[in-house]
């Protein structure tokens, strides 16, 4: 039954019903409006919490809004803790258009890369729930890649970057060399810089 999960669509609940698709729509829909249930994006929603079993982990939820799709960016830079503060909104990529969700359970955006950059990616488990979630190298690059401008020195100060530690070069590397970028190589080549004459207590805002 649908109590038992974080969310669903519609097409699960007019399997589970013996309604037809347009009974099930109205009944949806005076859910909502009796805020027995909260809409996420068209066709798919979640219990109210006083009636779910499963409350939603909105990290999980980010993967299912727009698939295919993993956490990457500023999100996924926070939760590794390679920025200092852990980030609103829900960034993702994707190799599909560009999109953006909004619901009671957060902002959601998705970013387009193109399929062969579409990788650097694993199952994490938060709160609970398994959650794709960029390695911090791949949400490092992506991060870069999907900012426009060049990257300087001082651009590369102004992320605020930790934990440098955190990150393991050489996959960094392989990683930035797939992209086939010379951008991102500089990149890569500044922020190695960086970390260096911060670790080194040199560095200058």
């Amino acid at each position: 039954m649908v109590a038992e999960q974080p969310f669903f669509d519609l097409a699960t609940v007019v399997q589970l019903s013996d309604e037809s698709r347009a009974t099930v729509q109205q009944q949806l829909y005076r859910w909502i409006r009796a805020d027995k249930l909260i809409h996420l994006r068209r066709g798919m929603y979640a219990l109210a919490r006083r009636y779910s079993r499963a409350p939603v982990n909105p990290a999980e939820l980010a993967n299912h809004l727009y698939r295919p799709s993993y956490l990457s960016r500023e999100w996924a830079l926070g939760f590794h803790g390679l920025i200092p503060e852990m980030v609103v909104v829900y960034t993702s990529v994707t190799p599909r258009v560009p999109r953006r969700f909004e619901n009671a359970l957060g902002h959601f955006e998705y970013r387009h890369i193109k399929q062969d950059a579409f990788f650097g990616y694993s199952g994490v488990e938060i709160q609970g729930r398994k959650v794709m979630l960029a390695d911090p190298e791949k949400a490092l690059l992506d991060f870069w890649h999907l900012s426009k401008g060049p990257w300087t020195m001082e651009r590369m100060s102004e992320m605020r970057p930790q934990n440098y530690e955190g990150l393991d070069q050489e996959r960094l590397g392989r990683y930035a060399m797939r992209y086939g970028s010379p951008r991102l190589v500089r990149a890569m080549t500044m922020w190695r810089e960086l970390a260096e004459f911060e670790q080194e207590g040199t560095v200058e805002p």
